[in-house]
């Protein structure tokens, strides 16, 4: 069933296990992501970011989305990813996203909670949730993702910023990267602890993809509830066709095509069952 975020990660928050948003942008990707859920019976998060709107429309991926996902018994979110533009998050949420992601991260803190506030209002009326962004996650390797200098979340910035403009769940910087880490990863799970002391909501981890497990299992227990999965998904994809096209040259486009999808399934599944609850 096609759901908003706040359900989900309501879910995730009581059962300590964290549902992957994984980015798509075209069939493939969002055929991936539908077939891991299909096959797991977990829940998951297909977000569409407003970098890949030069890949497919808006209307586009809601109509991909719905079309394919008919008799799923797993719930699943449409969701804006990382959108600057206001004007294209009331477009989203027009189209039939059921969440959304203002990222007002490179703003001032009262500008971003300015227009925050303006995209929750909005979005509230349609009964879609509406993720913020506080703090400034720093650009890895390999990422499609705007340079960003790293500053960590402020706990006592983050229960201002929450209560001031009724975010659903906030994505927090706390070491993480958008890509690939160059090193050795540098996660602060105890500044994770102290927001979460702070204010009791669903947050988000920025930069899975790489995460180890140990540490995503950390987060998971302060707090995190929504990680989000990219540039992995596109490596692995990648690789994979290097390989083929080097065996074969002259390899079909519909042969790739299918490879794609099962490469990134897999992927997606990779995942899932590193969110899962601890056993």
């Amino acid at each position: 069933m096609i759901t908003n975020l706040k359900g989900l990660l309501e879910a995730a928050k009581n059962g300590k296990y964290a549902v992957g948003a994984f980015n798509v942008y075209n069939y493939e990707t969002i055929k991936a992501v539908i077939e891991a859920v299909k096959e797991t019976r977990r829940p998951a998060i297909i977000a569409f970011g407003e970098k890949y709107l030069e890949n497919m429309a808006l209307k586009e991926v809601v109509n991909l989305v719905r079309t394919m996902s008919i008799g799923l018994d797993s719930d699943i979110a449409i969701h804006l990813d990382h959108t600057k533009n206001v004007d294209v998050i009331k477009k989203a949420i027009d189209a039939g996203f059921t969440s959304v992601m203002f990222d007002g991260s490179a703003l001032s803190f009262e500008e971003n909670m300015a227009q925050t506030k303006e995209v929750v209002d909005y979005a509230h009326k349609f009964n879609v949730s509406v993720e913020a962004e506080l703090g400034c996650i720093q650009l890895g390797d390999h990422s499609n993702e705007d340079e960003g200098n790293e500053i960590y979340t402020d706990p006592l910035q983050a229960r201002t910023f929450v209560l001031e403009t009724g975010v659903d769940c906030l994505a927090v910087s706390i070491g993480t990267v958008h890509g690939m880490y160059k090193g050795v990863p540098k996660i602060s799970v105890e500044r994770l602890k102290e927001i979460n002391q702070a204010i009791q909501i669903p947050f988000v981890l920025h930069g899975g993809s790489g995460t180890p497990l140990s540490t995503i299992q950390a987060c998971i227990q302060e707090g995190i509830t929504k990680i989000n999965v990219n540039t992995e998904v596109s490596m692995t994809v990648v690789a994979e066709f290097s390989k083929m096209i080097a065996k074969n040259p002259q390899a079909h486009f519909s042969n790739l095509s299918t490879k794609a999808t099962e490469v990134a399934k897999q992927t997606v599944i990779k995942y899932m069952d590193m969110f899962s609850p601890i056993q």
